[in-house]
């Protein structure tokens, strides 16, 4: 096990709710602190809290992005004072024709291509800056399949923070792009995202002044998914889904969404109904699903080969929860091809008009085979998680779509095109 990085200042802070760090595993308890695994069972380590009282009118009355949850989260209670980036309170779509085109009654797209940099992966950065700033880091850092590399470097430069960001060499250009524009420390590293993430944990521990988000302060990073769930909870009345379908890349996403409802029933802010939540795959990086499939407690790891490069990590750090979560609210995982991801984003498309990068065509492909296999209830109510913009992965689409027609400008030869 790799060294827990060193903690750069033991002075007390001011993270609201957050009370302690527990481990997953044996339930061992420790201040707050910017560590990531526990030194007693060597487990992951997440947020534990004391929530005060929380009512809906406090939320509502909150501002209009994920600091109206402050209340539930581990950051300073002044936290929408500094400079962030301001994520969350995206839209959620009632998707009727793509309900209809999938065979089922009533269906949500939770569509977080609204972010400042087009992902989800602003609302875990924000909550990760704010911890770092409250540990006294002072350069945000993280190893990145491409979304999270945008999200920090767009996060650091907004708070006036150094990035240094790492990403494997073969990352789609786009993603390079959005992030370079940024102007940090961006590092192309040779090899998948596993061998950077593995770097990446030897850096955090010889840079005790870095905040790798999702390395030293991932406890509190992870903790932002939950604003996802909070989210579709209010935005469906204060009500929890039947069912809701999240893309697996790390595994955190998943269990801080489940995270999410549990703690809005034990607060009284939403009836602690029952709900099923089902993971997503992409084949070429499944090892999450194949566990599930061969009814495994363990997850092997495998080498990614697929275009959803953003799901594409190995080894997920999350793999045993997101078993944990799926078995126990009664859901289910499947994976898709490459094929059927591409089919997913243009399904999307044309059925409600978001377009969606591969992580969303997995989400939505592997909706359709869960429905049809009858591991999804058609009538019950659902949510799909479509956590990035399709403009960011261009090339997945290849020469799959493109103009119908090349014309004269003439109005016959538009009218036999469209006749043809």
């Amino acid at each position: 096990m790799t060294a827990v990085a060193p903690t750069p200042s033991p002075r007390a802070v001011n993270l609201g709710p957050a009370a302690e760090l527990i481990s997953k595993e044996e339930g061992h308890r420790q201040p707050l602190a910017p560590e990531f695994v526990s030194p007693h069972d060597f487990s992951p380590l997440e947020v534990a809290y004391d929530f005060g009282r929380v009512r809906r009118e406090d939320i509502e009355s909150g501002p209009r992005n994920i600091w109206r949850y402050k209340k539930l989260l581990p950051v300073p209670t002044t936290v929408e004072q500094t400079p962030n980036t301001e994520p969350g309170c995206t839209r959620l779509v009632r998707a009727d024709r793509l309900a209809k085109a999938l065979g089922v009654r009533r269906l949500w797209v939770k569509d977080d291509t609204g972010n400042p940099t087009h992902s989800f992966k602003d609302r875990v950065v924000a909550v990760a800056l704010a911890a770092a700033r409250e540990f006294g880091f002072d350069t945000l850092a993280c190893p990145s399949t491409g979304n999270l590399a945008n999200a920090v470097a767009a996060a650091a430069a907004r708070a006036g923070w150094r990035s240094v960001v790492l990403i494997p060499s073969s990352l789609e250009r786009a993603k390079v792009l959005t992030t370079a524009v940024y102007d940090g420390a961006l590092l192309a590293v040779d090899g998948n995202y596993d061998d950077v993430n593995r770097l990446a944990t030897q850096l955090a521990a010889e840079h005790e002044s870095w905040a790798f988000v999702n390395v030293n302060v991932r406890p509190y990073y992870s903790e932002g998914s939950k604003t996802l769930a909070f989210e579709v909870a209010e935005q469906l009345g204060w009500r929890l889904p039947e069912q809701i379908v999240v893309p697996i890349a790390s595994g955190s996403q998943l269990t801080k969404v489940d995270k999410g409802f549990r703690e809005l029933g034990e607060l009284g802010l939403v009836e602690a109904s029952p709900y099923r939540v089902f993971g997503a795959q992409a084949t070429g990086c499944s090892p999450v699903s194949s566990a599930y499939r061969d009814g495994h407690d363990v997850v092997q790891p495998v080498r990614p080969d697929t275009i959803a490069r953003s799901l594409a990590i190995g080894n997920p750090a999350d793999g045993p929860y997101v078993l944990d979560t799926v078995r126990r609210t009664g859901g289910a995982i499947q994976d898709v091809t490459d094929d059927e991801v591409v089919e997913g984003i243009r399904l999307l498309a044309r059925t409600e008009g978001i377009f969606t990068e591969t992580a969303g065509g997995v989400t939505v492909a592997t909706a359709k085979k869960l429905i049809e296999s009858g591991s999804i209830d058609p009538d019950a109510e659902t949510v799909l998680l479509i956590t990035g913009d399709g403009l960011k992965t261009l090339d997945a689409l290849g020469d799959r779509v493109g103009p119908k027609a090349t014309v004269p400008p003439s109005v016959e030869a538009v009218q036999s095109a469209l006749d043809d």
